[in-house]
């Protein structure tokens, strides 16, 4: 059974890939904060801005097998008439890993779709995902070490020394390297942050929410 709280058409916003066509497939749930506003105080993950509880969202609902569930996502879609070639699904959340698992990826692939997940690299990642993108979160234990991409949002409350954390992140195995800054009432200061610190450490680009900008989800 998987329970998702919203699957829907879009452009990826976010990254490497960001302009992309892309179907985005919102999984219910989150191992590092219930997703509850009276546990956001006490939670890790302190700052996400997303609706992940239940499965009440555009395209939302539980799918008992991995084949209903493909099925949505491959009439999502269809309904843009995007053609069959360079099928695209990003499973996030909340924490995608909790749900997404080896049939469904297998099926998906059946259906011609690339499998890309964004995880806060608390765990660890099934065989057969063909992109990877990481945003470790201040106060969890990162065990995806060797990503295709690192997304980094700054600055989080709980990091200290955040060029030492930079450092570290750059003797790891990320193929790019990203810092996004935090959104909410301090973004231009974030962003700011941001721009100076990957004009100091050029391994590192910046990215923006750009479905924010353009007002698409």
């Amino acid at each position: 059974m998987y329970t998702v709280k919203e699957l829907f058409p879009t452009l990826q916003g976010e990254g490497a890939h960001s302009g992309r066509a892309a179907i985005f497939c919102r999984f219910a749930g989150c191992n590092l904060w219930s997703g509850r506003e009276e546990d956001r105080a006490t939670a890790i993950c302190q700052f996400c801005d997303t609706d992940f509880v239940g499965s009440d969202g555009d395209g939302g609902g539980k799918f008992e097998h991995a084949i209903d569930l493909a099925n949505a996502i491959e009439q999502a879609w269809n309904s843009t008439l995007a053609g069959p070639q360079q099928r695209y699904v990003v499973f996030t959340g909340g924490e995608p890993l909790l749900q997404l698992d080896a049939p469904l990826i297998e099926v998906l692939h059946q259906k011609g779709f690339e499998v890309a997940i964004e995880t806060n690299g608390t765990i660890k990642v099934p065989k057969g995902v063909d992109w990877v993108c990481v945003s470790p979160k201040a106060g969890s234990e990162l065990i995806v070490l060797q990503a295709d991409e690192i997304k980094l949002v700054v600055p989080q409350s709980g990091h200290h020394a955040l060029e030492a954390l930079l450092a570290r992140f750059e003797k790891m195995d990320y193929r790019h390297r990203f810092l996004q800054p935090m959104d909410g009432t301090d973004l231009p200061r974030n962003t700011e942050l941001a721009v100076s610190l990957c004009q100091k450490r050029p391994l590192w680009r910046l990215s923006l929410q750009s479905h924010k900008l353009i007002g698409i989800r």
